[in-house]
């Protein structure tokens, strides 16, 4: 495993606005494990330079001129020389409508604009270690409302009877939005056997990602807004 202590993850800014993007870094230069490798202020301009440079992580804006954060991830989630790199979208409660397009388009993440600075750190962290983060501040409202609308990429959820009794568990934890740490800490197991758990439970479902596998615990009623609050 790559020692991050040695080598930083390397984060890609994408944000139209000057103030963000110096406040982002102001906050990034502050962590030891995680560098900026560049800066974009449009959608194109994001996806030009994720080609360049080949970042861990994008934290990619929606609103932004010539190409929107949406256009962009899709097409850095769908270049296989991307395919290490993983988009983290940012994102504010009312603008929940771009988040189910991000969701689509192969986002591994959200976190909120107005999100504490350590969480930020963390989220960036997660997703580097490539992990899908739906936290649970936003994951209720987020899919619940997502799986109303009406998707043609969207798949039918699967019979969940093929699953064990610890996978139903792993599914309803990851529908609630927790990491492999954070399920594992609930469990009592390793981050590792979660990882493997996880791994069954995608290849039993025909699940794309784990972002996918969040999806069908809404559909299935293994979590509701409610419960994943």
């Amino acid at each position: 495993m790559t020692d991050r202590a040695t080598t930083p993850i390397r984060l890609l800014i994408a944000d139209d606005q000057p103030l963000v993007r110096s406040g982002l870094r102001m906050l990034v230069d502050s962590a030891d494990d995680i560098e900026i490798v560049g800066e974009a202020a449009t959608g194109t301009a994001a996806v030009s330079l994720a080609r360049e440079l080949s970042p861990d992580v994008v934290l990619m804006d929606i609103r932004m001129p010539e190409m929107d954060g949406l256009e962009a991830t899709r097409l850095i989630c769908a270049d296989p020389a991307l395919d290490s790199t993983r988009v983290m979208v940012l994102t504010t409660f009312d603008l929940d409508e771009y988040v189910f397009g991000a969701l689509r388009a192969g986002a591994s993440g959200f976190v909120l604009k107005d999100a504490d600075p350590d969480e930020l750190l963390d989220a960036i962290r997660v997703v580097a270690a490539g992990e899908t983060l739906l936290a649970p501040a936003i994951t209720g409202r987020l899919v619940a409302e997502f799986v109303r609308q009406p998707s043609a990429d969207r798949a039918v959820p699967r019979d969940l009877s093929e699953l064990t009794g610890r996978e139903r568990e792993i599914l309803t934890a990851v529908g609630r939005g927790l990491s492999n740490v954070e399920i594992g800490a609930e469990m009592f197991i390793s981050p590792a056997t979660v990882k493997t758990h996880v791994g069954r439970v995608l290849h039993k479902l025909g699940a794309r990602d784990r972002a996918q596998l969040v999806v069908i615990a809404y559909e299935t009623g293994l979590v509701t807004p409610h419960t994943s609050a």
